[in-house]
């Protein structure tokens, strides 16, 4: 007897769907909004569904469904092999940028949505003005926990352990860009140069948008048996110019932080006075459903992007 496939036969293949909606979405009003069916008609779904695997799969917390530990280790491959079914259906369809008004979805902080995004949006005005794009704040866990969902079809981060080590994941490297400590151009003790012991006599803006019980920064104070003196944490960049400016405060971030959002007349910045590895821009995708023609295409602007940013900064 031929058992190739004999798990599906029992099952309704558009259950399969649901299962796939609700794992990404989280809430049943969301996955039956994008089946374009009734919550009731997606819950009675799921019930079959359940009585077909024998597993829970989902379990309400407040407004959201949670997975089980068998939903995690189905969902996957199941979204892969969905996703591979998709693309083999469209496999005779040629994406063509100009008429195309597909959606991407990228997972950013607002550090790297200033400093890339502006330039990709450019570009995309230009070659293909149909699409869209749509930017999803994350740290970096609900990142790589995103891309694995099919939630967001690119990551723009600095790299991570978990990033780095996962086996799905492809990466385009970005550019490089050097740290730089911002202070008051008002600043009573720091005006022509910042050393050392200065930088450590002051109290610092932290941003940290990754949410990590150490920075870069911090890691190589660390290394020199040093701290630093932590006044305010912030989850985003905006407000920092702000502070700093009106402050005696400094802050140390990427460069093009600075030049983009960083008032050149209210502040001063100089080169971190001790040795600090440059900041690195990545973005990340998953190789199992970056297989269309238009992740494909998307993939080459974005890496013609990242080549150009980075003979911008060698000039």
């Amino acid at each position: 007897m031929n058992n190739m496939h004999q798990e599906l036969r029992v099952l309704d293949m558009n259950l399969l769907l649901v299962f796939d909606a609700i794992y990404r979405h989280r809430r049943i009003n969301m996955a039956a909004g994008e089946l374009a069916t009734s919550p009731s008609a997606l819950s009675h779904a799921l019930s079959r569904l359940r009585t077909t695997l024998g597993d829970e799969l989902f379990v309400r917390q407040g407004s959201h469904m949670q997975p089980t530990a068998r939903a995690h280790v189905i969902a996957p491959g199941l979204s892969a092999a969905l996703n591979a079914m998709s693309e083999s259906l469209r496999s005779a369809n040629v994406f063509r940028p100009e008429n195309s008004t597909q959606t991407f979805r990228f997972a950013v902080t607002d550090y790297t949505a200033a400093v890339f995004f502006p330039a990709l949006v450019t570009r995309l005005q230009q070659t293909a003005p149909g699409i869209s794009v749509k930017a999803i704040y994350s740290t970096g866990h609900d990142s790589l926990e995103d891309l694995v969902t099919g939630k967001v079809d690119f990551a723009i981060g600095f790299q991570t352990p978990e990033m780095s080590h996962h086996s799905q994941l492809g990466v385009i490297e970005g550019f490089r860009d050097d740290y730089m400590v911002a202070v008051s151009s008002r600043h009573p003790r720091i005006t022509d140069n910042l050393t050392l012991e200065q930088f450590l006599a002051e109290g610092h803006v932290v941003v940290n948008p990754w949410n990590e019980a150490r920075g870069t920064i911090d890691q190589e104070l660390e290394k020199l048996n040093i701290r630093r003196r932590t006044v305010v944490e912030l989850p985003s960049l905006l407000s920092a110019p702000a502070i700093v400016a009106n402050s005696e405060l400094i802050t140390t971030l990427p460069e093009r932080a600075m030049a983009t959002l960083f008032s050149s007349e209210a502040l001063t910045c100089f080169k971190v006075p001790f040795s600090v590895p440059a900041y690195a821009l990545n973005v990340y995708f998953h190789n199992a459903r970056s297989v269309t023609p238009g992740h494909y295409w998307m993939r080459e602007r974005i890496q013609e992007l990242m080549n150009a940013l980075n003979h911008q900064a060698a000039t």
